[in-house]
């Protein structure tokens, strides 16, 4: 079962229940372009989104849950679909995420079928929490669920991340977070400053802070964002003004230059980020990008081209693509 940054189950939602209904849309996609459909549907959304694909079911579950027996139910999966699943918050149109995603489907040539569902968020939002355990990443930096018991492998020299996502992007899962992940730690030496460009969870700029970065900031235009990577800051020992996290647009909230400035999005946001990340950058400065599926390399080689960017790195896992450029 892969994970951009979020799993959970979908339960119905009853007409006589008292929370507001969430509506639910469900993506049944040929499961071998479900890295093209992810990536457009997580345009849809601040937050993660839930992806079932079971084409490599048995090495994953060792993986992530480091168990090899697995339920029946889940090994007779028809393997040859993935189905996505988006979740629209109340007060939101889910029409509107609905025709935007038919139309980019059959843009790309992704032949797809979508259902809405209507669904409580207390019925879901915390069941994925069953898949995501202690992880290591690269060979400094251990992620560490906040709901779990402390891990063997902190005693292994590893810095531990504790990480609480709620509904916010990054859990470290997903191939974009890890190469991200793994990039910084190659490039942090100590005392660098870190701006992290649409921060999500806050995994990536509290992540430097642990590996020495003196100083990281995080923006988001998403409020759960913003508060999410506030709370995971505190709950790794970072606070103002050595962490400091923001909501809105990063020109007229972020100040100053940095020394690294990461962003872990998608194509389509990266490609105008080229040029306003910019202003963030000094002689030296590298910005990492992540979020790129390989099908949109060539959009954002351009980007980077006309932005004046040398791409002097370049990182696959699957489908994913991550840049360092100067």
């Amino acid at each position: 079962m892969k994970d951009p940054e979020m799993v959970s189950g979908a339960t119905t939602y009853n007409a006589g229940d008292d929370a507001s209904p969430w509506t639910e849309i469900r993506i049944s996609v040929p499961a071998d372009r479900i890295d093209d459909a992810s990536a457009i549907a997580q345009m849809t959304v601040p937050y993660g989104i839930y992806i079932e694909d079971y084409r490599d079911l048995e090495d994953e579950v060792e993986e992530i849950a480091h168990i090899d027996l697995i339920d029946e139910d889940l090994l007779q999966k028809d393997r040859t679909k993935g189905i996505i699943h988006i979740y629209i918050e109340p007060g939101e149109n889910p029409a509107e995420a609905v025709a935007f995603l038919n139309e980019r489907y059959a843009a790309s040539g992704i032949p797809s079928t979508l259902t809405t569902i209507p669904c409580r968020r207390e019925d879901w939002q915390d069941n994925w929490k069953k898949y995501f355990k202690p992880m290591k990443v690269g060979s400094r930096l251990l992620i560490q669920p906040s709901w779990e018991d402390a891990p063997s492998a902190e005693a292994d020299g590893r810095r531990v991340l504790h990480l609480e996502p709620g509904l916010a992007f990054g859990t470290g899962t997903h191939e974009t977070t890890r190469l991200c992940l793994e990039t910084l730690e190659q490039r942090i030496h100590g005392g660098e400053t870190v701006l992290d460009l649409g921060c999500g969870s806050g995994i990536l700029s509290i992540a430097a802070l642990l590996l020495g970065a003196s100083r990281a900031e995080g923006v988001d235009i998403d409020e759960l964002a913003v508060k999410t990577a506030a709370e995971n800051g505190r709950r790794n020992g970072f606070a103002a003004p050595q962490y400091v996290v923001q909501c809105g647009d990063m020109a007229e909230k972020v100040h100053g230059t940095f020394d690294i400035v990461v962003a872990n999005i998608v194509a389509d946001i990266i490609v105008p980020f080229c040029r306003s990340a910019r202003q963030f950058m000094h002689e030296g400065s590298v910005f990492i990008v992540s979020g790129i599926i390989s099908t949109r390399e060539p959009d954002v080689l351009a980007a980077f081209a006309s932005n004046g960017y040398e791409v002097v790195e370049r990182k696959q896992q699957g489908e994913w693509l991550c840049f360092v450029v100067e």
